[in-house]
């Protein structure tokens, strides 16, 4: 069989099958989401969390955010790379949302405040970082820091 005619038929075939199923009422939603990305810590995202999203892309990459984090990055023990990595990772795609979390550790929402004010593309630095914690907190929460970095992490916020 000629292999365009093959490709006809396997997507004839599926969609076939696709309008079957929804005629007899099988939806695929947030069940189906949830059985394809669990597995990979993917929580899917709120009607609010997808009209907040594109305000997350503002980040310019201009490194204005990551002025004086060199203690921090140094303390970490390369777990923490700046505000700036953080930003661009959540803006850019779907991070994995424990790692980020893990990493927003080593910074508090007021020095999260203090950058928002520097930011020269005004990055929603303490709402992206909430949106981080939350999803993470869905997938089993922030990996946990090793017993040498945990002393030097700064206290939890609520």
């Amino acid at each position: 069989m000629p292999p365009r005619l093959k490709a006809w038929l396997l997507l004839t075939w599926a969609m076939l099958k696709s309008l079957v199923k929804r005629l007899f009422g099988h939806r695929g939603g947030l069940a189906a989401f949830r059985r394809n990305y669990d597995a990979d810590g993917l929580p899917p995202v709120t009607a609010d969390e997808r009209r907040d999203l594109p305000t997350f892309s503002r980040c310019i990459a201009c490194g204005i955010c990551d002025r004086g984090e060199g203690e921090r990055i140094a303390a970490s023990g390369g777990a923490y790379r700046g505000v700036m990595p953080l930003m661009l990772s959540a803006s850019r795609s779907m991070p994995d949302f424990r790692a980020a979390a893990y990493s927003l550790s080593f910074v508090t929402d007021e020095v999260l405040a203090e950058k928002e004010k520097t930011c020269p593309a005004q990055v929603p630095m303490r709402r992206i970082a909430a949106f981080l914690r939350a999803k993470a907190n869905e997938v089993g929460g922030p990996w946990p820091l090793p017993p040498h970095v945990e002393s030097l992490r700064p206290p939890a916020q609520p």
